[in-house]
C-alpha cells in the first residue's frame, strides 16, 4: 500500500503535500507548531485537518505492519500463495487482515481440530467436492477408527461436517460478505432484562436498523446492557446469509453429499459465524459511536477552553455548601488569592444576615466586581442570597453562575495541594471557580478534561483514545492563545508544544529561582530544554517586559529578521510596536505582498501572520468573543411559563439536542427539532458551547426539573 497517497486521496490533498507533512511529523514537530509555523510546506493544513492525518498515518503505518506480521507467519507455515498475498495487499483495514489469518491462527481445540486429529480431514475434502458418484455413508466406513474414537460411520461423517463447518467460518471473503449483508439488513434488537423501572424503559421493546442506528442510541443501549437493564442482540433474516452460503459453497445439489455439506454450513452459520459477526458488528457500532462522541466532546471542550477571559477584575468565588457552609476566595485579576471566608446563608444555619454582612465587606475592601457562583449543591439558595446581597450595589456588582464540573477533581488534585498547602478541598474550590470565570483556560487545564462536565457517556469510552483526543484538544487551544512565560503555571505550559511535565516545572523552578524571564532566549538555559524543544515552544511563549518587542507576539524568533524588515520598510521602530502604532499594517501591506515575499524571501502565509502580530503586540485571540454573561437579578423554576422569551449560554451539545443556561438553577433542553426552522442533521450545525441563544419556553415540569426550550420563536 502507498500509504502519502491513500492519505491524499482520503484527505482530498495533495500527494507532495501529504509527503512533506508526514516528514515534518516523523522529525517530531507538534501539530500546533506545524499548523502555525510550517504552512507553506503543508500547504496551510490546519490543527484539525493535520491531527486527522496524523491518526490516519499512524492506523494505516500499524496496518502495514500487521500485514507484514501476518505474511510472515503465514509463510513460515509454508503454506503463502499468490493468492493471500493478494489478498493482505489489497486489505483495507485490519479486520480483513485478521479474516485472512484466521485460517492460520494457532487455535485453542476445537471440534474441528479434534477431527483433524482422528484423521478426517479427507473425508471432509471429499465431501466438499460433492460428487454424484459419492455414497457419503460408504466413503465414512473407511475412517472408522475406534482407536481414535471414530466408531462408526456417523461418528466420521460428525467430524468431517464439524471441519468444514470451521472451514467456511474461517473463509475471508465468507466473512467479509456476511460482515457486509448483516449490517445492510441487520437490526439491532432489545428486550428489557428484568421488571424494573430504569432511565432505560424506551428500550425495552426496541428495534432499529443497524445502518439508522444513531450513536448516541449505541451508547445509550451498550450502557443499559452493562447495568443488566437490557438484553441486547443483532437480528437479521437468516435466510439472507444462508442464501450466500448456499450459493458459494454448494456446488451440486443432486450430490448426496451436499446435503451433508448444507447441514454443515448452517451449523457454521449458527455456532460460529453469527455470533463472531454480531461481536464484531457491535464493537464497529460502539467505536464508530464513540469516535462520534469524542468528537463532539472535542468540539465542546474547544470551543469552552476558547471562552473569552473576564480580564481585569476582582472576582469572589463562591463555593456553594449546607451544612459545611459557602466557602469564599476573593481572586484579585491575575489571579491572586487576597482573602477567604466561610458564610451560613443556607439551610441549617440560614445565617442571611451575618452571611451578608461577611460579603459586603469583603467587596468593599478588595473592590469585588462579580461574584462567581458554582452551579453545583445549594448554587439556586446561594444564588438568591447573592442577588439580594448585591441589590444595594445598584447593579455595580454583578454574579455569574459558573460549572463546577471538575472542580472537586481538582481540589482534591496534588496540583491543587501544591498551589494551596494550607486550604481545605472546598477553599481551594472557591478560588478555582472564581478564576474559571477570569480565565477559563489557564484554570481548566489544571482538570482531567474529562471530568470538565461537556461530553456525552465519556465514562464509556475507551480511556487512551479519549485521552489522546482530548489531550490534543487543550494542546491545540493553549497554543492557540499562548501563555506568559513568567506568569503561566506548570500545568499550563506543560501543554505548551514541545514542552513535557518535567520541562514546565524546571521553568517554574528556574523563574522562581532566577527571577523573570528576559527574553524567550533565556528558556535554552532552562535544563531539559533543548533546540529542539525551544524551536517548538518558543512562538507560542510570550515575555511581555522583554527588550526585544516580537518576544510578545505569535512571531517565532526563526522569523525575526523578517519581522524586523517588514518593521523598517514602512518607516516604523520597534517603539512603534511596542507603543501598537501599527494597526492597519495587514491593510496597508495588502498590495506590497507579492513584492515583500520576493524580496524577504518568505511565504505568503508566513507574511500575513507577521503583518497580524505586528498590529498587536500580546494580543489574546479570545478578546474578539463576547464576554461572560453577567447577571444582577434571578429567575426561579416556577417563574418560567410557556411562551416566555429569554437569553441563554449553551452549556452542552449533544447528539439531539443542546443544554442551555437561561438563568435559573436547571438548563433547558433544545431538541434538535426545535433549534432551526431549516433541516439540520446535528445540533454542532448550528450551535457551539458559550454560544449566546433566544429562546422560547415550550414547557416547564417543576417536579420533574425539565424545561423544554425552542429557538424556532
Amino acid at each position: 500500500m502507498n500509504i502519502l497517497l491513500t492519505l491524499a486521496t482520503e484527505l482530498n490533498l495533495k500527494e507532495e503535500q501529504v509527503e512533506k507533512t508526514v516528514a515534518l511529523i516523523d522529525e517530531g514537530c507538534t501539530i500546533p507548531f506545524i499548523a502555525r509555523y510550517r504552512k507553506e510546506v503543508t500547504g496551510s493544513l490546519d490543527d484539525t485537518v493535520l491531527r486527522a492525518l496524523e491518526e490516519r498515518l499512524n492506523y494505516l503505518r500499524n496496518l502495514e505492519k500487521r500485514k507484514e506480521e501476518v505474511a510472515k507467519a503465514i509463510s513460515e507455515l509454508g503454506l503463502m500463495t499468490e493468492e493471500i498475498a493478494d489478498a493482505l495487499e489489497n486489505a483495507k483495514i485490519l479486520t480483513e487482515v485478521e479474516d485472512i489469518y484466521r485460517p492460520f491462527k494457532p487455535k485453542r481445540k476445537t471440534r474441528a481440530s479434534v477431527a483433524r486429529e482422528k484423521g478426517l480431514a479427507p473425508l471432509a475434502a471429499l465431501l466438499l467436492e460433492q460428487d454424484e458418484k459419492c455414497d457419503p455413508n460408504a466413503a465414512a466406513l473407511e475412517y472408522i477408527n475406534e482407536e481414535k474414537g471414530v466408531n462408526t460411520a456417523e461418528d466420521a461423517l460428525a467430524g468431517a461436517m464439524d471441519i468444514i463447518a470451521e472451514d467456511v467460518s474461517d473463509n475471508a471473503e465468507y466473512r467479509k460478505e456476511i460482515r457486509r449483508l448483516t449490517t445492510a439488513y441487520g437490526a439491532l434488537v432489545c428486550k428489557k432484562a428484568k421488571e424494573e423501572d430504569s432511565v432505560y424503559e424506551g428500550y425495552y421493546d426496541f428495534s432499529s436498523p443497524l445502518k439508522e442506528l444513531p450513536g448516541h442510541r449505541v451508547l445509550a443501549i451498550n450502557r443499559g446492557e452493562k447495568e443488566e437493564f437490557l438484553k441486547v442482540s443483532v437480528e437479521v433474516p437468516k435466510d439472507i446469509p444462508l442464501n450466500f452460503l448456499f450459493n458459494a459453497v454448494v456446488t451440486n445439489f443432486r450430490s448426496a453429499a451436499s446435503k451433508l455439506v448444507i447441514k454443515a454450513m448452517i451449523d457454521s452459520y449458527d455456532r460460529l459465524i453469527a455470533p463472531s459477526i454480531e461481536r464484531e458488528i457491535r464493537s464497529a457500532l460502539f467505536d464508530e459511536a464513540s469516535e462520534g462522541a469524542i468528537a463532539l466532546f472535542s468540539e465542546n471542550l474547544g470551543n469552552l477552553l476558547m471562552s473569552a477571559p473576564l480580564k481585569g477584575k476582582t472576582v469572589l468565588g463562591l463555593d456553594p455548601g449546607y451544612r459545611t457552609g459557602c466557602k469564599l476566595a476573593v481572586v484579585n485579576p491575575t489571579g491572586k488569592v487576597l482573602d477567604t471566608a466561610v458564610i451560613y446563608p443556607t439551610k441549617p444555619r440560614e445565617d442571611i444576615e451575618g452571611s451578608a454582612r461577611i460579603v459586603k465587606r469583603l467587596i468593599d475592601r478588595w473592590g469585588v466586581e462579580v461574584v462567581a457562583i458554582g452551579n453545583g449543591t445549594a448554587s439556586k439558595e446561594s444564588e438568591i442570597f447573592i442577588s439580594d446581597t448585591l441589590k444595594p450595589y445598584g447593579g455595580k456588582v454583578k454574579y455569574a453562575m459558573v460549572s463546577e464540573a471538575g472542580a472537586s477533581v481538582y481540589s482534591a488534585s496534588k496540583l491543587a495541594a501544591e498551589e494551596f498547602p494550607d486550604f481545605d478541598v472546598t477553599q481551594r474550590s472557591a478560588v478555582s471557580i472564581a478564576r474559571r470565570l477570569q480565565d477559563p483556560l489557564a484554570e481548566l487545564v489544571k482538570i482531567d478534561p474529562k471530568s470538565i462536565g461537556v461530553g456525552q457517556y465519556q465514562h464509556d469510552m475507551k480511556p487512551a483514545r479519549l485521552d489522546e483526543a482530548l489531550g490534543g484538544v487543550v494542546e491545540d487551544c493553549v497554543n492557540k492563545v499562548g501563555v506568559d512565560l513568567n506568569t503561566a503555571s506548570h500545568s499550563l505550559l506543560a501543554h505548551i508544544s514541545g514542552i513535557n511535565a518535567t520541562a514546565a516545572k524546571n521553568i517554574v523552578k528556574y523563574r522562581e529561582e532566577n527571577g523573570e524571564f528576559k527574553s524567550r532566549a533565556q528558556l535554552l538555559k532552562v535544563p531539559k530544554i533543548g533546540a529542539k524543544a525551544y524551536q517548538q515552544a518558543a512562538g507560542f511563549l510570550r515575555v511581555s517586559g522583554s527588550d526585544e518587542i516580537l518576544d510578545n507576539t505569535g512571531v517565532h524568533p526563526e522569523s525575526y529578521a523578517i519581522a524586523k524588515a517588514v518593521i523598517a520598510n514602512y518607516g516604523f521602530a520597534d517603539s512603534d510596536v511596542r507603543a501598537c502604532k501599527l494597526a492597519g499594517l495587514s491593510k496597508k501591506a495588502e498590495k506590497d505582498i507579492p513584492t515583500l515575499c520576493q524580496k524577504l524571501q518568505v511565504g505568503e502565509p508566513t507574511l500575513r501572520d507577521i503583518l497580524s502580530e505586528l498590529e498587536k503586540p500580546g494580543r489574546d485571540v479570545r478578546d474578539a468573543l463576547p464576554e461572560p454573561e453577567l447577571r444582577s437579578d434571578l429567575l426561579d423554576l416556577s417563574d418560567l411559563k410557556p411562551g416566555m422569551k429569554l437569553s441563554g449560554v449553551v452549556r452542552n451539545v449533544i447528539d439531539f439536542g443542546a443544554f442551555i443556561d437561561i438563568g435559573v438553577h436547571q438548563d433547558g433542553l433544545v431538541h434538535l427539532s426545535q433549534i432551526s426552522k431549516k433541516y439540520i442533521k446535528h445540533p454542532s450545525e448550528v450551535l457551539s458551547v458559550g454560544d449566546r441563544v433566544e429562546v422560547t419556553v415550550l414547557s416547564v415540569d417543576v417536579a420533574k426539573k425539565r424545561i423544554s426550550l425552542t429557538m424556532k420563536g
